[in-house]
């Protein structure tokens, strides 16, 4: 789910931070190529075990439009979360510091779940992140929390055996369906005690004992980046 958060570092610098991405219109774009890469099968009769391998091979007119639109959806993700940070940052200045704009130390903006074409081992390659980011020496990344756990800033080692990756976050420990049934209100409200957030049935299954924990995962990956900052959550809002 998209959110938007305020957070506290170790050092108890404020952290504003935001998840987002191209707003449904990826998965649109998407749906339409599937569809078209699904008939190009069934017009060269594919033997494909499932009609939904169905794909589109590099060099064709078919790629082609699926890749600009897959960039465009990407850029216009990228856009969208400057435009709401910038909107999130006027908000905090007004209300937490007198409306005197503020500068930022440090920008992070990063994509998860897209793909890009890069080169690795010596050949050019797409690669495909899912719940991943990129991590190339001196990138700087976001591994979030789940609501009332921590998230992290990271900067990436470069670490090719990875392709240049790490996680986006911590990843579910079980689905949305098991969470809503195995956890109450109750146990949102105390699992998320000391962050102003939501504490209600409609984000249970956002609760953070329905994700693994944040620390192990950032401990498993120390090859492939260095933790910048730690933060707490003070106020999420979920959407």
């Amino acid at each position: 789910k998209r959110f938007i958060e305020l957070c506290l570092d170790t050092e108890k610098n404020v952290w504003l931070m935001l998840h987002s991405g191209s707003r449904h219109i990826g998965d649109k774009l998407a749906q339409c190529h599937i569809d078209t890469a699904k008939e190009l099968a069934k017009l060269a009769d594919m033997k494909l075990p499932d009609l939904d391998l169905a794909y589109f091979v590099t060099g064709t007119p078919e790629f082609a439009a699926y890749w600009r639109d897959l960039q465009w959806a990407q850029n216009y993700a990228r856009f969208n979360r400057e435009v709401m940070m910038a909107r999130f940052k006027r908000i905090v200045e007004k209300h937490l510091a007198g409306g005197k704009p503020t500068k930022p130390l440090l920008d992070v903006n990063c994509h998860h779940n897209y793909a890009e074409k890069e080169v690795h081992f010596g050949e050019e390659v797409y690669v495909t992140r899912k719940g991943a980011v990129r991590a190339k020496e001196e990138d700087y990344g976001i591994i979030p929390g789940s609501m009332g756990a921590k998230s992290f800033i990271v900067k990436g080692k470069g670490n090719h055996e990875s392709y240049c990756s790490c996680s986006h976050g911590a990843g579910r420990m079980m689905s949305r369906t098991q969470a809503k049934k195995r956890f109450s209100v109750d146990d949102l409200v105390k699992q998320t005690d000391g962050v102003e957030c939501r504490k209600d049935g409609g984000v249970i299954d956002e609760i953070p004992g329905a994700y693994k924990s944040i620390e192990e995962v950032i401990n498993q990956q120390s090859d492939l980046v260095e933790v910048v900052a730690t933060l707490k959550q003070v106020v999420c809002v979920k959407g």
